[in-house]
């Protein structure tokens, strides 16, 4: 049994084998040629795609997109640049005004100094040729009397002559007005940093702050030559005007609307701040500007016309017929000549008048502020009105409150004399 198993098993592993060897006969092929393919050549992606869209009718589609990208990219950029232009051109403006609070500054300096210095000199040169006078009257005939009196005259001359160019240029009122050009130049130059820090200025900022500065320069002038200078005594009084002028408006205020901080109890209270500051507190000022230009003229003429009878009267010292009244004139002259110029320079009644005259200025500048703000009858490209009526109540030296209470007041004591100030600062 066991040998027929195992030759059943050998007989069965050999046919297997025979089977392998014919599979593999039969699987086994020839070689094949190798085959070339061949595709046509394709143009660029780009032409591929142009071609595409012209075969669909897309082609101007294309264009269009195309023209749109690359507009919206030069435009982008051109905006980019031009934002840049106006803020170089601000900071160009930013240097010139540093440079003119500096130049301000130190001739505002020198001419106080001015008038410290010709007001100390003028009256020791009186002071000592009245002293002069006074000892050629008591001395005797002969040479000392000839000098003493050729000393005081020539004295008096000089204190005449240096009178006369003082009272002519004010420097008291020049150091106030080279004073008040620091102070409203320092405040440009804020306004024109908080303009950049704020965001993308415009060109109109630009042309607005040119036209302010040249306007700064105009009313506060540093030559004294050429007829440059400011008129010391105008014949009419008018408020300082250091902005740049607009074309008057009447007063027909529109665009009233419940919209970006407007209302209309708003706009009837700056209303009634504009009268007020009309009736009261400008002409005021300008009252008390003419006023001081009054006193200031008297004294300007005064001290010159003292100074020069008492050179007259130092001449006359020693004569037979008029010498006791000649020294008279010539002692008295000078000592009231003295008085009048401390009173006029030292008490510096010029830098009086110009700070009044400024003053009536800036209430004048405020109500054409308020006046312009609500002549534009589109709300939306007016300020903010709580901003505004906050910077309103800043400027008078009020609180919100205070303010209303202003407007509801002057309504009733509009013809009163006793209506109250607007400002509570000046």
């Amino acid at each position: 049994m066991t040998t027929l198993q195992a030759s059943n098993l050998l007989s069965s592993s050999s046919s297997s084998t025979c089977k392998c060897n014919v599979i593999k006969s039969t699987l086994h092929a020839p070689k094949l040629k190798s085959l070339r393919l061949s595709f046509p050549k394709l143009s660029s992606t780009n032409n591929l795609v142009e071609e595409l869209n012209i075969r669909n009718g897309y082609i101007s589609t294309t264009t269009t997109q195309q023209e749109m990208i690359k507009t919206s990219t030069s435009g982008r950029y051109e905006e980019g640049s031009s934002n840049l232009l106006v803020m170089a051109e601000l900071y160009a403006i930013l240097e010139t005004i540093s440079d003119r609070v500096e130049m301000h500054a130190n001739i505002g300096e020198q001419r106080n100094n001015w008038n410290t210095l010709l007001l100390t000199a003028i009256n020791t040169i009186t002071i000592t040729a009245a002293t002069m006078a006074g000892l050629a009257s008591i001395s005797g005939n002969g040479t000392p009397l000839l000098a003493l009196k050729l000393s005081s005259t020539l004295l008096y001359s000089a204190a005449t002559g240096l009178l006369v160019i003082m009272n002519k240029i004010q420097p008291s009122q020049l150091a106030e007005e080279q004073r008040n050009a620091v102070r409203l130049f320092k405040q440009l130059q804020k306004q024109i940093q908080t303009t950049l820090a704020l965001g993308s200025p415009t060109s109109m900022d630009v042309k607005n702050a040119m036209k302010r500065v040249l306007a700064l320069d105009k009313a506060y002038p540093l030559p004294l030559l050429g007829g440059v200078m400011l008129e010391k005594f105008p014949k009419t009084v008018e408020p300082a005007v250091w902005w740049p002028q607009q074309g008057r408006q009447g007063k027909q205020f529109g665009g009233e609307l419940n919209n970006n901080g407007w209302t209309t109890n708003l706009v009837d209270e700056m209303k009634e701040i504009v009268g007020v500051l009309e009736r009261k507190d400008t002409q005021e000022y300008v009252r008390l500007s003419k006023l001081i230009l009054k006193v200031n003229k008297v004294l300007a003429i005064s001290g010159p016309l003292l100074t020069g009878i008492a050179a007259l009267g130092s001449t006359l010292v020693g004569s037979p017929s008029h010498g006791s009244w000649a020294a008279v004139l010539a002692i008295v002259g000078g000592a009231m000549a003295s008085v009048v110029n401390t009173v006029e320079h030292g008490g510096q009644v010029g830098m009086v008048f110009e700070m009044y005259r400024s003053c009536a200025g800036s209430f004048q500048l405020l109500k054409e502020s308020i006046e312009s703000t609500l002549n534009e009858k589109v709300v939306e490209r007016r300020e903010n009105g709580e901003l505004f009526e906050m910077k309103v109540a800043l400027q008078l030296g009020r609180s919100l409150s205070e303010l209303r209470s202003l407007a509801g007041c002057s309504t009733i004591k509009a013809e009163d004399a006793s209506e109250e100030f607007a400002s509570k600062l000046l």
